[in-house]
């Protein structure tokens, strides 16, 4: 083993080690993050305020877009071309698994079903009805491309990758398929962050906060089961919360632009100029 691949794989077993620990104080700067949000300001006027919103979330979806898509290029690109990644990932989950208790164990295999393939299709089908009967079209389109559209992106890309998952030794979930990126992971991102720009959009002010935060705990918690549940490296985790969000962005921005465009001919203008 190289002196680099060693401190590597030094690295990801101190955290595997404190992994619920990092888990728990992430969580925390997360939903702090979210009670900051410039996206609940509401001190503009209506009009103004729609059409700034408007503008504002194509501008953070492309940012957003750009950084996440770079993440993701940089895990792979390490993946293939540096051995200390994979080393690393063994032994983070080598020094998680006795530091996780039976409880806790259970407690995160029930959680993990929130982003199982059957559950998505079933909150897919039932918001795009949901959206259809309140006729809002172009966000059910949105909310349907938004799952539908990252579950084929990332079958696509473990494809691609081809990657085996670890060994399972637990015994609690047995996965079969392949690893990187999680679908997990990625789904949860797509599926409950549109969730959540769809509570921004469609409820009383009083709800974007709670929605938001849900929303961002599900998705990190999520990706959290399937490291605590060893079923996949930590870099599939981190790849698929990249894949996923840059989905995301890209189905926000798409309806992002819509509803500009949408706003300037109700207001008899031209479309804004992003």
């Amino acid at each position: 083993m190289t002196a680099d691949v060693a401190r590597w794989a030094a690295a990801a077993a101190w955290a595997g080690q404190h992994a619920l620990g990092l888990y728990a104080g992430s969580l925390a700067l997360l939903l702090s993050a979210c009670l900051g949000s410039r996206w609940l300001s509401t001190s503009q006027a209506p009009g103004a305020r729609e059409t700034a919103g408007s503008r504002r979330a194509l501008r953070n979806g492309l940012v957003i877009l750009a950084v996440a898509v770079a993440l993701f290029a940089a895990t792979a690109w390490q993946l293939r071309a540096n051995p200390a990644l994979s080393a690393a990932d063994a032994a983070f989950l080598q020094a998680l698994q006795p530091t996780v208790s039976a409880p806790v164990r259970q407690f995160f295999a029930g959680l993990t079903h929130a982003a199982d393939t059957a559950t998505l299709t079933a909150l897919a089908l039932a918001g795009t009805v949901a959206l259809l009967l309140r006729r809002q079209a172009g966000l059910a389109a949105g909310w349907a491309l938004a799952i539908a559209g990252n579950g084929l992106l990332n079958t696509l890309l473990k494809l691609g990758f081809g990657r085996l998952r670890p060994p399972q030794l637990d015994g609690v979930l047995a996965e079969p398929g392949l690893s990187f990126p999680s679908g997990h992971s990625s789904g949860a991102v797509a599926a409950y962050g549109m969730a959540a720009y769809l509570a921004l959009r469609l409820l009383p002010p009083r709800w974007h906060l709670p929605a938001l935060m849900l929303a961002a705990a599900l998705a990190l918690s999520i990706g959290a089961s399937r490291l605590v549940l060893q079923v996949h490296f930590p870099s599939d985790v981190l790849a698929g919360f990249a894949s996923g969000t840059a989905w995301l962005a890209l189905c926000i921005t798409g309806l992002a632009m819509m509803r500009g465009a949408n706003l300037a001919r109700q207001q008899g203008a031209r479309p804004p100029q992003y």
